[in-house]
């Protein structure tokens, strides 16, 4: 619905970055109480993840709630959400973007968010902008958040067939690397699994 609601315009600035912002309260504290209590942990690590405007709120709700969600995997993402805005920012969009908040980000949180990973992918295709991810990839590592992009070839585009082929590769790597190391585990930084096509 968030997403939605930037694409289609819907209301004012004030109204897009209030669902905004409303949308990603909703995931930490409904879906992911929801989520433990049907896995019966209260502590459970929880991985979020989207495509295009969905890696966004991905990434988003990581940032913001990294005491819920231990790694992001965003899918060519669409990052920075000013291209939808009409005028200046408020604080509802300020606090739902990574690339605005996190420059300023320091304490707790952001000690906290460098225990996370975020894992970024983006083809290089029609409709891509791989530019998007990279420019999320060069934020979280400008703030010690361990991270990594991974860029596909040109086949690869801003569709489902690309998101169905990324999504089942990244997510058994993730859940094997915890399983290895512990449900707080970071995947090290260092080359790239090759991406099959």
């Amino acid at each position: 619905m968030a997403g939605r609601t930037w694409i289609e315009g819907e209301g004012s600035d004030t109204r897009r970055s209030w669902v905004q912002s409303r949308f990603h309260d909703f995931v930490r504290h409904e879906v992911v109480p929801a989520i433990r209590q049907d896995c019966r942990s209260e502590d459970l690590g929880v991985i979020a993840a989207g495509a295009s405007i969905g890696a966004f709120n991905a990434v988003a709700v990581l940032c913001r709630y990294p005491d819920a969600f231990t790694h992001a995997v965003g899918l060519s993402g669409t990052y920075d959400l000013t291209r939808f805005l009409d005028g200046p920012a408020n604080s509802d969009f300020y606090f739902s973007s990574p690339l605005h908040f996190l420059p300023r980000l320091e304490g707790p949180l952001l000690e906290t968010l460098r225990t996370r990973f975020v894992l970024l992918a983006s083809g290089q295709g029609r409709a891509e902008n791989a530019g998007e991810s990279w420019r999320m990839a060069e934020m979280l590592g400008s703030r010690g958040i361990p991270n990594r992009m991974d860029a596909w070839g040109e086949e690869w585009h801003h569709d489902w067939p690309t998101w169905r082929r990324m999504f089942p590769q990244y997510l058994a790597e993730l859940t094997a690397a915890a399983t290895a190391a512990g449900p707080s585990s970071v995947v090290p930084r260092g080359v790239p699994p090759a991406p099959a096509g």
